[in-house]
């Protein structure tokens, strides 16, 4: 581990196809793929992953809005901060607007470099540093079917899919998203919502739109995309007249409001 390389044997990926619940067995889509990784991948994973963690803790390194991959947090604390903050708004006659967003393979596009600047930024010790390059580099993955085995395919993109130090180094790379005074940003993993408040749905409309401004720049900065068809916005309100509220906008294409 001092010596900052990982193996190359242990950086191959056997990657097998399952058929998701009512698909179409031959549309290639239809098919999740589960990483399998050598064991004693597993196991370098796990002491890199401790040493990283440890360092993240002592130093307060991960943003407080993340809840993914944090010890002693889960799901329902993120929902309940955002139950707590609607619910809030209401008993002062305030509307709440909130956007989710849904940001396209998330894990699979992180750009590998921008991630090496990011651990250096947030001062990572070099070895951990020299060592997660050396992990990322070179990896390749090979699928299986039945029995049979497809020759290997490099990795030139994203962090280890089936992997345990993967989900922490996404969690740092997006660490340092654009946050604004007057919204609210929840995280869980890759999941990501901002929410604002207000009696005038205009000043939620202000709001939600200069922070999704914020976000298309970074966005754009460190190579994330955003997929905007699925991305939604609610408002949480008494109205029903959804048409009635003002637009909400990311990546200059309307993002309707959810009548569900």
């Amino acid at each position: 581990m001092t010596l900052g390389h990982f193996p190359t044997r242990w950086k191959t990926a056997t990657v097998v196809p399952i058929l998701k619940p009512g698909k179409d067995p031959t549309d290639t889509t239809s098919y999740r793929p589960i990483f399998l990784l050598p064991s004693l991948s597993k196991i370098a994973e796990h002491l890199i992953l401790k040493r990283l963690n440890n360092y993240l803790k002592e130093n307060n390194v991960l943003c407080p809005e993340q809840f993914g991959f944090c010890e002693k947090l889960s799901t329902s604390h993120q929902l309940i901060r955002v139950v707590e903050y609607v619910t809030e708004g209401f008993a002062n006659k305030q509307k709440a607007g909130a956007v989710f967003l849904d940001i396209q393979k998330a894990f699979d596009r992180v750009w590998q470099d921008g991630l090496i600047h990011k651990l250096i930024h947030y001062k990572t010790p070099f070895y951990l540093i020299k060592l997660i390059d050396s992990y990322l580099l070179e990896r390749k993955f090979a699928v299986r079917v039945k029995n049979e085995l497809s020759s290997t395919k490099n990795i030139n993109a994203g962090v280890a899919q089936g992997s345990k130090i993967g989900p922490t180094l996404f969690a740092l790379y997006i660490n340092d998203i654009p946050k604004q005074f007057n919204t609210l940003l929840c995280m869980y993993a890759d999941d990501t919502a901002i929410l604002a408040r207000n009696k005038n749905p205009n000043y939620i409309q202000i709001a939600l739109n200069r922070h999704l401004k914020a976000l298309e720049d970074w966005f754009i900065k460190w190579k994330i995309e955003i997929n905007v068809s699925k991305t939604e916005a609610i408002m949480f309100a008494n109205a029903r007249r959804y048409s009635s509220f003002p637009p909400i906008k990311i990546n200059d294409r309307i993002i309707p409001w959810s009548q569900e």
